[in-house]
């Protein structure tokens, strides 16, 4: 049987290797959090940790600093633990729990295989990331300390973490999957559910408020059983009591602990597995969503004609019935975590960030229903081309339906901002006029990028919701195009010109240019930020004007 769970185990991880490899964009992600989380951690950590080793192999610190230096083994190896739980769960709702071809898999061996050798391949995983980087910190510290003790110390307490950790996280994983795909009275509000964790989650960030959470729990289970891999940890450190009954009762306690989240997971499996999932007619177009869209309908029919009026409607029905496809307008929201803390801190709303929240409203305009025009249309394309719609009735149609959602949003956000900001009402009144041209303009610009880079196949957006998104050719330039042009307002509008230029020439005195080419004067960044600003001015109309052409002339292969 260990052959079997083995084999699983090897399977399931050998198919999520294939599926990441497969994906340039999940390999840029990887790469990105290896580089921006691990990069800087272990980059200080070898410049630090051999100092360290040399300092505590020399005996120099005081006992106040070693019973410290305990105390943060202990805390910090509770709060390790914690966080690893939550991974797992949080990788079991999303992947680890939707085995592949399942109908095959749980009918072909026992049960109790098919979940170790999932949590097996899930253990697998996360050693990926954390055994090479906790080797090569502790061959840091060794390096100074003069002992090879920590190097085979730090992949055992990995293993410790691990081996723990992830059956546990798998557990509370799948209750809560159950809980949000099959008890249908949780299931059928799932998504906002999740939103309201996501938003809890993030913003217990932007206040402060996840430090003191954290801090409270290094506190409270550094002296508990959680905190006893610390001294392991400990074991291999010289010249630093350890706890010999603590370590002796780590590793008794490691095995009991696998074992029963294991006991645990059989059944909870075979409960999630085995049951039908909650009916939420997400499938179904209720009443409300057709009298809602009837309603449009009607209030359109007073000034466009009925091709433009079918795409609108259209273009707003297909995005309700489907609101998953918007998913990407809301990361940009993640940055305003950055400002969130200073906002409650001083209780304004610092005019930048007012400014950013109007320019968001206007990049989130254009995204709507207009950045993939041709993509959009799935299935339909072929006899939408072929019908008697023309290209300008198309366009003019999506760029309707995105410019009605956004404007109203665009005024409310504006007149909210300016006059919660310091900004003077005159300001505020050119803010709310700018986001009200920018909200009827970007739509124009993102048709005529999105038909210049479409995208017809779908992705797959969480594990079981797959849908047409933009391509990220579309995405980039469409966002430089509303990016480039607003920072070309702001340095004319601010006069920010010589302070730009002063930063720009003392940047490019560290670059092989000469002398000659790396001054910067005002009046060249003026130039550009004019130029920018016009070609940003144009853009739209010209983006407009190719997408009907595009639509007209585009041909099927």
């Amino acid at each position: 049987m260990r052959e079997v769970a083995a084999t699983v185990a090897g399977t399931e991880c050998r198919r999520t290797l294939r599926a990441i490899g497969g994906d340039r964009t999940k390999l840029l992600v990887m790469a990105a959090i290896a580089v921006l989380a691990l990069g800087p951690m272990t980059a200080i950590g070898l410049f630090l940790l051999p100092r360290a080793g040399e300092a505590v192999a020399a005996g120099e610190f005081d006992p106040e600093t070693v019973a410290l230096a305990t105390d943060i083994a202990t805390g910090g190896a509770a709060i390790a633990w914690l966080f690893l739980v939550l991974m797992a769960a949080i990788r079991t709702v999303t992947a680890a729990a939707a085995v592949d071809e399942p109908a095959c898999l749980l009918l072909s061996t026992r049960l109790r295989n098919v979940v170790v050798g999932v949590i097996g391949a899930e253990i697998l995983l996360f050693s990926l990331w954390l055994v090479l980087p906790a080797t090569i910190l502790a061959a840091a510290f060794a390096s100074g300390a003069g002992t090879v003790l920590p190097v085979l110390v730090a992949p055992l307490v990995v293993a410790v973490f691990l081996v723990t950790a992830v059956p546990v996280g798998f557990v509370l994983g799948l209750w809560f999957r159950h809980l949000i795909t099959v008890y249908e009275p949780i299931a059928r509000y799932r998504t906002p559910l999740l939103v309201s964790l996501a938003v809890a989650y993030f913003g217990s960030i932007a206040v402060g408020w996840f430090d003191t959470v954290t801090a409270g729990l290094f506190s409270v289970f550094g002296d508990s059983p959680l905190g006893w891999p610390g001294y392991l940890l400990l074991a291999g450190v010289p010249n630093v009591p350890s706890s010999g009954t603590a370590v002796v009762a780590t590793l008794l306690v490691v095995p009991v602990v696998a074992a029963l989240a294991v006991a645990a997971a059989v059944p909870s499996a075979r409960i999630h597995w085995f049951a039908d999932p909650a009916r939420t007619d997400d499938g179904t177009v209720s009443n409300s969503g057709t009298d809602s869209s009837s309603r449009l309908a009607a209030a359109l029919s007073q000034g466009l004609s009925r091709p433009v009026r079918s795409v609108t409607v259209a273009a707003v029905r297909r995005t309700r019935r489907a609101p998953i496809r918007l998913a990407y307008v809301a990361y940009p929201l993640f940055g305003a975590l950055f400002f969130v803390q200073d906002v409650i801190q001083t209780g304004t709303l610092p005019s930048y960030v007012a400014v950013l929240l109007c320019l968001y409203v206007v990049w989130g305009t254009g995204v709507l229903f207009t950045l993939n025009p041709l993509g959009d249309l799935g299935r339909a394309l072929p006899a939408v081309l072929t019908s008697t719609l023309s290209g300008r009735d198309a366009i003019r149609g999506q760029m309707i339906a995105s410019s009605l959602v956004g404007t109203p949003i665009a005024v409310a956000v504006a007149l909210v901002a300016g006059l919660v900001s310091p900004l003077s009402l005159e300001a505020t009144t050119a803010l709310a006029v700018g986001t009200v041209v920018g909200a009827v303009a970007s739509p124009a610009l993102a048709v005529g990028v999105g038909s210049a880079f479409p995208r017809f196949g779908s992705v797959k957006i969480t594990t079981n919701r797959e849908a047409v998104m933009p391509s990220k050719s579309a995405f980039m330039l469409y966002t430089a195009g509303i990016v480039f042009p607003a920072a070309g307002a702001g340095i004319i509008y601010t006069d920010a010109a010589e302070p730009i230029a002063e930063l720009s020439s003392g940047l490019l005195e560290f670059t092989p240019i000469s002398a000659e080419m790396a001054g910067v004067t005002p009046g060249t960044v003026s130039t550009v930020a004019w130029t920018v600003l016009i070609v940003g001015l144009l853009a739209p109309p010209a983006a407009y004007l190719y997408a009907v052409e595009r639509f007209d002339r585009y041909a099927l292969e």
